[in-house]
């Protein structure tokens, strides 16, 4: 019974609300214009926040604002090297005296690769 009341309708397709009496909210059209050349608008909100950038719909790329809103400029930290962050936990002082202490270490055959050391044992032992 339930299928013979929506026969016709469209459902989906056809909205029954009347437009009188609706106050639409106030909007404004925002200009943009990407780097490929192509200008096109967006309806916004008078209130809403005009952002800088806005996607080409054309081309997908970056599109300015013609009103002459300036993107903010990215706060970029430099990037970290391992000697950065190597000097956060030791000092200068203490990595030389690591450095010392490795290599006599690997010049008394005491660490290392294991081919390097077997030359140096057998003239000991002779």
């Amino acid at each position: 019974m339930a299928e013979r009341t929506l026969r016709g309708a469209r459902l989906g397709g056809q909205s029954f609300e009347d437009e009188r009496g609706i106050e639409f909210a106030a909007r404004q059209q925002v200009g943009y214009l990407c780097k490929q050349g192509h200008e096109f608008e967006v309806t916004m909100s008078v209130e809403a926040d005009i952002p800088a950038v806005w996607e080409c719909p054309r081309c997908g790329a970056e599109a300015l604002s013609t009103a002459g809103i300036e993107p903010e400029a990215k706060v970029e930290k430099p990037a970290r090297t391992h000697w950065d962050m190597l000097l956060e936990r030791r000092s200068e002082k203490e990595l030389e005296d690591i450095l010392k202490e490795r290599l006599e270490l690997l010049r008394g055959g005491e660490i290392g690769p294991a081919h390097l050391h077997r030359a140096n044992r057998k003239k000991r032992v002779s």
